[in-house]
């Protein structure tokens, strides 16, 4: 049976969608990441416990609603990033968010890559080249059959020892350091603006789960529509992925006094379990970066195709993906990674803006077949790219951090009321009467 690709998707043909528990599985991979537990430590760090709980629970229930409703609407018409925005914004608008969740999956596949690797180095030994050689070359391979043939498989047997881990990592620093009174109370330092403003906010810069979300659900079916917006991509995902790791992360790493950096969660898995840390962090990197490298590899197929008119293989593909991260891993990647993502997320937060309006006020009558007659107006790209432009100026100025930190915030609330005025104006003159000729 040959690879699902994204050229399987955009045929919407019934017989190429996933079945409910495979999909669920393969998307289930984005759940075990260090990086969430990350996430928690360094909103604690920067804005206290108490706060990130607030934050935590704010971005559990956003992330929830938005993505049952972009789930729901990718599950009904087959619609990836690539195909809602050529018939949204036309083709250069396809060809940018194409770019922005191929990148984005490569940079998220090089940051857990290098942990890996950094962490093998710091317990084995050897040369950082070869385990950053060795983390691509290994995990290349599990992306090759796409999510029908191997992805959904590998992620169900991991998903396991990745939740015994996690227990584990609980219980084995509690042991170790007994139980670390005062992590739930960390005190928030001066800020620019409230704290659980501030922590909600860093949850936001993650927007591109939205894009990765309707990138996964144009492959499920139809019928389990209900079974995906509840479980699969859902707030009960979310809870997990955010919540869970996120808990874990500041009491390991409150436990052993580090900083709540991605180096420090490290320090704090390996320091608990020792070698079996070693393999939880392996285990947990191996099943995001399926997910990664198969979004990477999709989404600048696409880009290629409509820029260049390249077309190869997708296992061709996936070997380029392979190639750029370890790359980028040879370079001090932690020192630009996040300031990268930190642009990309503002393009990525007003996509999702326009995006929503759109599939709440017009989306309901929207079909495959529908989208592939639309002719974009040009508006609703104007909307997205001003939006855009507005929040990497906030984001770049140094004058008032108030309004940097605020940039995400005012990105989003620009992007959704530019659409919603596209979106009534279009309505509006498609329903003025057309003059007849006396």
């Amino acid at each position: 049976m040959p690879p699902l690709d994204i050229h399987d998707i955009e045929r919407s043909a019934h017989e190429t969608r996933v079945a409910k528990w495979s999909l669920t599985m393969a998307w289930w991979a984005l759940f075990s990441a260090m990086f969430w537990l990350y996430v928690a430590t360094a909103s604690t760090a920067a804005y206290g416990a108490r706060n990130t709980l607030v934050g935590m629970v704010l971005a559990i229930a956003t992330f929830g609603v938005i993505n049952r409703i972009l789930a729901a609407y990718a599950l009904r018409t087959g619609s990836t990033v690539e195909r809602i925005s050529q018939a949204l914004f036309g083709g250069i608008g396809s060809t940018l968010a194409a770019l922005l969740i191929g990148v984005t999956a490569l940079y998220y596949g090089v940051f857990e890559g290098s942990v890996i690797a950094a962490t093998l180095q710091t317990w084995f030994g050897g040369d950082i080249r070869l385990w950053y050689f060795v983390c691509v070359a290994y995990a290349l391979p599990l992306a090759f059959g796409g999510v029908r043939n191997w992805l959904d498989r590998l992620n169900g047997f991991l998903l396991p020892f990745y939740c015994v881990g996690l227990v584990a990592l609980v219980l084995a620093s509690t042991v170790d350091r007994g139980y670390p009174t005062g992590w739930l109370s960390v005190p928030a330092p001066d800020s620019a603006v409230p704290g659980w403003v501030g922590s909600y906010l860093i949850y936001m810069g993650i927007w591109v789960m939205m894009l990765f979300t309707m990138d996964f659900a144009a492959l499920g079916r139809v019928e389990d529509t209900r079974f995906h917006q509840r479980v699969t991509f859902g707030g009960f995902f979310y809870l997990c992925t955010f919540g869970v790791n996120g808990l874990v992360g500041m009491y390991v790493v409150h436990a052993y006094g580090v900083e709540g950096t991605e180096t420090g969660v490290v320090q704090a898995v390996t320091g608990s379990l020792g070698l079996a840390g070693v393999l939880l962090i392996v285990i947990s990197q191996t099943r995001i970066n399926t997910a990664n490298y198969f979004l990477a590899s999709n989404n600048l197929e696409v880009v290629l195709d409509k820029v260049a008119g390249i077309r190869l293989p997708h296992i061709a593909w996936v070997l380029i993906c392979g190639a750029l991260a370890y790359l980028f891993m040879l370079t001090d990647v932690l020192s630009y990674l996040l300031d990268a993502l930190a642009y990309q997320g503002v393009l990525i937060m007003a996509w999702t803006g326009v995006v929503l309006v759109h599939v709440l006020l017009r989306g309901a009558g929207d079909s495959a077949e529908s989208l592939a007659r639309r002719r974009p107006t040009g508006g609703l790209f104007a909307a997205w790219i001003v939006s855009s432009v507005v929040g990497v100026v906030l984001l770049e100025q140094g004058s008032s951090a108030t309004l940097s930190t605020l940039s995400p915030a005012v990105t989003v609330a620009l992007a959704v009321a530019g659409a919603a005025l596209v979106s009534r104006r279009n309505v509006a003159a498609a329903s003025e009467p057309t003059a007849v000729a006396s």
